[in-house]
């Protein structure tokens, strides 16, 4: 994996307020940064259920380090703000969620100056990346809309200052929920097929949700039905958690590997400096290295 990952010193500020009117509770992100270097690319990341901006430390600081800024709000759905599933609110939080997103889009020459970074920034390369409801999140910041109760797809999420992305355990197409996830999470009925955003999916060839009755397959959806460009990076071994992406020895973990960790982290920015017309060096020898490799993981392209 990347070098520049492992010896570059990166620094994070917090809490930066962000406006968000009608929300409720303020919005608020975290930014990590490289020490030094100019025309930085920005990696907006949507955290998974119950998590906040203080979490996903594995990618975040490896991101920063690979040279890219990395802005993390503080999702509704945060443990420290106790929104449960039996709350009113928590029927409207992937709207929230996405509000979020076009919240520090739309404001994210202002969090860059209140960090110092406004000078350093390359405000033409910006991704949006999420893992699990964060994964969803994104989506539809790339384009993915939600359909209704009549397969009808809901409006246009998209951002037009977003040109890639990366969607990690992104839940697939709604057709196989669960009775639970049919009733609680009606928001769960992504449409791919206008996720047009060139972006990477990575899926867990042993993930296996308790949301759908289909297996790890699909969380592989999101590539198959959105249109080209999109990569694919199948982990074989992965589970939900990714080797443990949201941090080390975090409870919900279920497949502890900090190797994988690095391999999701290190392939999301090989990717995104590709995507983002940086440098396809990394991209590309990644893709060698799997074609070379003993099948542990594989990448696909469209």
């Amino acid at each position: 994996m990347s070098s520049r990952a492992l010896d570059h010193q990166i620094v994070s500020i917090k809490p930066i307020p962000v406006p968000a009117p009608g929300r409720g509770i303020d919005l608020q992100v975290k930014v990590t940064a490289p020490w030094s270097g100019q025309d930085l690319p920005v990696i907006v990341f949507s955290h998974g259920n119950a998590w906040s901006m203080d979490g996903y430390e594995p990618l975040v600081d490896r991101w920063a380090a690979a040279g890219f800024v990395v802005v993390q709000p503080t999702h509704l759905d945060s443990r420290r703000n106790a929104i449960g599933w039996d709350d009113p609110r928590f029927a409207t939080i992937w709207r929230v969620r996405i509000a979020d997103l076009h919240a520090i889009l739309d404001n994210l020459g202002d969090v860059l100056a209140r960090t110092g970074l406004e000078t350093r920034v390359d405000r033409e390369r910006v991704a949006v990346v999420g893992h699990s409801w964060g994964a969803q999140t994104a989506g539809a910041v790339l384009g993915a809309r939600v359909l209704d109760a009549d397969g009808v797809p809901g409006e246009d999420f998209s951002h037009s200052a977003v040109s890639a992305g990366a969607l990690i355990a992104a839940t697939g197409t709604g057709d196989t929920l669960t009775p639970f996830a049919a009733e609680n999470l009606p928001f769960m009925k992504p449409d791919f097929s206008t996720m047009a955003t060139p972006a990477l999916v990575v899926a867990g060839g042993k993930d296996q949700s308790q949301l759908s009755t289909r297996g790890p397959e699909w969380f592989t959806d999101a590539y198959h039905f959105s249109p080209a460009p999109k990569s694919l990076l199948t982990i074989a071994e992965a589970e939900h958690t990714m080797g443990g992406i949201a941090g080390e020895r975090v409870a919900e973990t279920t497949d502890e590997d900090p190797a994988r960790v690095v391999l999701v982290a290190d392939a999301v920015s090989a990717y995104l400096r590709a995507a983002l017309g940086l440098d396809d060096t990394e991209w590309t020898a990644l893709g060698s290295t799997a074609e070379d490799g003993d099948g542990t993981w594989s990448i696909a392209g469209k």
